[in-house]
């Protein structure tokens, strides 16, 4: 017996109230959009600044212990990971502390740095500091920049990528449906002042991917229906793709949201915030693909080839569950 999450045949009305759906969208973004405004985002050390320093032991690396040790400094966001090399020794246990610029000052100061080496001497009597680097704020507003610069390329792309795959109302809708991913992404971010790091800036740029990929997988199947299905207007096709689809568009979101949860719990301080705005843009990203991009679609309309041969037939794949 197949397990399916949505049964077989499905003949849902997403766009009954499509209006509505676009209306609840743009409230949101705008709430998002007003809570960046007002509370910014809790930038992490590659955006404020801060000081790393490397250091390596004979005994094997305790993320939690060194935590725990730095923990009574009060020295804000602190992150602690290990380093993995395949040229180290077995007795060459190699780990790096992250500590953000305290407040006024280009870096963290050489008083701070003795007093989280000698809160690490306590735990762990052999550790060798090996070397201390820092970044100020200057590199930081770079980051910033070239991190902006990035995903504006990427979505720049998409959009040219579609208009030439599609129409240019198909990539006016998938480009709408990665603003929304993305400004409700950093929404949620700004709400809940959770780190915001480089490496949620890679997560974004996933989330462009994955929305896209979902988006792009309904599109080529409405784009087939239109050639198919001549006699019915847009929002009958629309829907009737969708439908289609319905089915792969679950399955995927729900297997993809089964390994990040399990990443979320199990995974540990390092990747959860990674890990958070994966989850949520699965979410967003399955929920813009279907109301959002189609929808906007729906509203520019498309104009109809009726000198392509209708589509009685199907293709070699005609009739395959997507």
């Amino acid at each position: 017996m197949r397990l399916r999450l949505v049964k077989e045949n499905t003949n849902f009305d997403f766009f009954k109230r499509w209006r509505v759906w676009l209306g609840i969208s743009a409230v949101m973004m705008v709430v998002a959009f007003g809570s960046f405004l007002m509370q910014g985002l809790n930038y992490g050390i590659d955006f404020r600044g801060g000081t790393t320093i490397r250091m390596q032991s004979t005994q094997a690396v305790d993320v939690g212990q060194y935590r725990d040790a730095i923990a009574t400094l009060g020295l804000g966001d602190v992150t602690i990971s290990e380093v993995f090399d395949p040229t180290f020794g077995p007795d060459q246990n190699v780990a790096m502390v992250r500590i953000q610029a305290q407040d006024g000052e280009e870096a963290v100061s050489a008083e701070v740095i003795e007093q989280v080496e000698a809160a690490l001497l306590e735990v762990v009597p052999d550790i060798q500091f090996v070397s201390v680097e820092s970044v100020g704020p200057k590199v930081s507003g770079e980051l910033i920049q070239t991190a902006a610069i990035a995903v504006l390329l990427a979505m720049s792309a998409v959009l040219v990528y579609i208009w030439l795959r599609f129409e240019w109302q198909f990539a006016v809708g998938a480009v709408v449906a990665l603003v929304h991913d993305v400004v409700l992404t950093i929404g949620i971010f700004s709400e809940v002042q959770i780190r915001f790091d480089l490496a949620i800036i890679a997560a974004l740029l996933t989330i462009v991917g994955y929305s896209l990929n979902d988006t792009v997988v309904v599109f080529d199947r409405v784009r087939e229906n239109l050639i198919k299905y001549k006699q019915k207007d847009l929002k009958e096709v629309l829907n009737v793709s969708i439908n289609e689809t319905l089915s792969r568009t679950f399955m995927t979101s729900a297997t993809t949201l089964l390994a990040l949860i399990s990443l979320f719990v199990l995974g540990g301080d390092v990747i959860r915030g990674f890990v958070f705005a994966m989850i949520w843009g699965v979410i967003v990203g399955t929920y813009s693909s279907i109301f959002v991009a189609s929808s906007i679609l729906l509203w520019l309309g498309v104009k109809r080839d009726w000198s392509k041969p209708t589509d009685t037939t199907g293709n070699q794949f005609s009739g395959v569950d997507a």
